[in-house]
């Protein structure tokens, strides 16, 4: 694939966005069904993790019910994480199911640009119409075509690129595809190929805990059941779930304790707290590659 070129510069938002708060609020009245094709690493902790923030989660990703079962779930979360030719059929007829019942899904393109096999996965599955693409910056950086050039430096299920290095393949990705691109990193960086938002809310603990981006995947997709907007459904999503890191990390004496201090602060954590402390910023559709893209150029305020 290669990376289109984004249409000129757009300026940043000048609608505000919708409280973030109003979305968990719906969340956990609804309590949305999940269902998640995961990483065999990531199962237990995210369904945990959906949970505490009020969904009801359920791990199924055998084909012969797959696509049964998305046609009933309120959301679809896909994570190619542990991917397997079986595991990949379970995931394109639960995908072409939720497509086909008007059910939104994310795809998580984990190490997308690592092996032959999950750059095809990946490609087959972008051409199911994902509702949101949330990955680190080199999985974002492979879906735009990078990783064929070799100017992605992901290592595995790591991000080796900044986030602002793959903001412009971001557009590009969300453009082409007609979709929500969610990279997350240091700062995200949210962009539905018209609107775009940086969030600035986590805390350094969160990447030292195997399955906590995964398991995000699936809260974006609880957030996404509920809110019609995909676009301030992610930002909420992105701003509540980094919120609730930074709660957890006044508890935890390290990445151990931080686990249960962060389930504990996601279901703690109320809707008027994540509109009070929430740090979300417009962001400027960028016209052209970041050159070095550092996140430290990034400064975002509260709204």
């Amino acid at each position: 694939m290669s990376v289109e070129e984004p249409s000129p510069r757009t300026p940043p938002l000048t609608q505000p966005l919708s409280p973030p708060g109003g979305a968990l609020r719906r969340l956990r009245s609804r309590a949305p069904l999940v269902q998640n094709i995961t990483n065999f690493v990531a199962m237990n902790p995210a369904a945990n993790i959906l949970l505490a923030v009020g969904a009801s989660p359920a791990m199924v990703h055998a084909r012969e019910e797959a696509g049964e079962f998305a046609a009933i779930a309120d959301a679809l979360t896909i994570n190619i994480g542990t991917l397997s030719p079986a595991w990949l059929e379970g995931m394109l007829v639960a995908a072409e199911a939720a497509v086909d019942h008007s059910k939104p899904w994310v795809l998580d393109p984990v190490a997308a640009g690592a092996t032959t096999l999950r750059r095809q996965a990946a490609s087959q599955l972008l051409e199911l119409a994902p509702t949101l693409v949330r990955g680190n910056a080199s999985e974002v950086l492979a879906l735009g075509g990078a990783a064929d050039n070799g100017s992605t430096a992901g290592r595995g299920v790591d991000a080796a690129d900044p986030v602002a290095a793959a903001e412009y393949a971001a557009v590009s990705l969300a453009q082409r595809q007609g979709c929500v691109v969610a990279v997350t990193g240091e700062i995200d960086f949210i962009t539905d190929g018209r609107r775009a938002a940086h969030v600035a809310n986590g805390h350094a603990l969160m990447p030292q805990v195997t399955a906590l981006g995964c398991a995000l995947t699936g809260v974006c997709g609880a957030f996404l059941a509920v809110t019609d907007d995909a676009f301030e459904a992610t930002v909420a999503a992105l701003a509540y779930y980094g919120l609730a890191g930074e709660r957890a990390a006044r508890g935890a004496d390290g990445p151990g304790s931080f686990m249960l201090c962060f389930i504990d602060a996601l279901a703690g954590l109320s809707a008027d707290a994540v509109d009070k402390d929430a740090r979300i910023a417009p962001a400027t559709l960028p016209s052209a590659p970041a050159e070095g893209g550092a996140d430290a150029d990034l400064e975002v305020r509260a709204p």
